[in-house]
């Protein structure tokens, strides 16, 4: 590091240290005043699942992402504590060939499956201040960090495009894996909890609002968000239900399922690099090899669960901290 960069360094954590003593010497001097706010943010939301691999971070942040909208209330009863409810719509989604179209020798590529889920998150969590407020709203920082944990309940139904009629089917109802049916596991809830933690700043524009930036991953306790989690079921099961039959299994079809693109040169690229065969009729190789069997692995989800990610942009309005009634006449 070069000696300016040094300098730079020391004189920014100086002024931190300074900025966060005046600031503890206020809070000192005078007792706190709890304040509410309400807010209003939009934003990103990325999936991280069977369709979006943690090996290549970059690319499921960012290749899939979508949006997500969020409302709130926060209580700040000290300051550096406070306590907030919030409501937030996010959309999800995951895609095979989209996902590795560039990389076509990859595992999920030929398994062709994608999905949407729109996310209805109900979440508390609890707020640390890394930079404490002074005594009253009015006179809070003009610029704040914190830190935040809870927990949340997320109503979640995931979906699938029907190449045929273009609408998306819900894919829970279908058991795509099995579930519910003799010999398989119950259909999964969806209805899940999840493990808000993340990051936020804020910015004082004046005494009554604020704007802030915030970034947070949710942990949660279901590898269905997806629909994709363990092996291909038995077709036979599906026999009276050609709509499960379709999407249990998709490998075969010559599109991709959601934006109907030529899969065949990427198939003929993996059929090459896994088994060693050269030839123009992929999906009959992918057969031969039996890929998508009863059994065989359907979900390549290592880390288990699935999760996801939000990033926000907000706009925060401090309510008043004392309402005074009019004087009686």
């Amino acid at each position: 590091m070069r000696p300016i960069s040094k300098k730079l360094v020391f004189f920014l954590i100086l002024g931190l240290l300074v900025i966060n003593y005046k600031t503890e010497a206020q809070v000192r001097r005078g007792t706190f005043i709890p304040y509410s706010s309400a807010g209003f943010g939009i934003g990103t939301s990325s999936y991280y699942g069977d369709m979006a691999s943690y090996t290549t971070p970059l690319r499921s942040t960012f290749g899939m992402m979508r949006w997500s909208v969020t409302g709130n209330y926060t209580r700040h009863f000290t300051p550096r504590l406070a306590a907030r409810a919030s409501f937030t719509y996010a959309r999800i989604v995951g895609d095979d060939y989209e996902m590795n179209k560039k990389d076509p020798t990859n595992i999920r590529f030929p398994r062709n499956l994608s999905f949407r889920n729109d996310l209805k998150e109900f979440a508390v969590v609890g707020i640390y201040k890394l930079t404490p407020d002074s005594r009253s709203y009015d006179r809070r920082p003009q610029f704040g960090a914190y830190l935040f944990g809870g927990i949340a309940a997320v109503a979640h139904n995931p979906k699938a495009k029907d190449d045929t009629t273009d609408e998306w089917v819900k894919l829970q109802a279908l058991g795509t894996e099995g579930q519910g049916r003799p010999g398989y596991a119950k259909a999964y809830s969806l209805i899940q909890m999840a493990i808000p933690i993340g990051i936020g700043v804020r910015y004082k524009i004046n005494s009554r609002f604020d704007i802030g930036a915030e970034l947070g991953f949710r942990f949660t306790f279901t590898d269905y968000l997806d629909d994709v989690a363990g092996t291909y079921a038995d077709p036979s099961i599906f026999a009276a239900d050609p709509l499960a039959l379709k999407f249990s299994n998709r490998s075969l079809e010559p599109t991709s399922t959601r934006k109907g693109k030529d899969r065949t040169p990427g198939l003929i690229e993996y059929v090459k690099a896994a088994y060693n065969i050269d030839t123009n009729d992929p999906y009959a190789a992918l057969q031969s090899q039996n890929y998508g069997s009863v059994g065989n692995e359907r979900g390549f989800n290592a880390k288990g669960n699935d999760n996801y990610l939000t990033g926000t942009i907000s706009v925060h309005y401090i309510i008043p901290s004392q309402i005074k009634c009019p004087p009686l006449k």
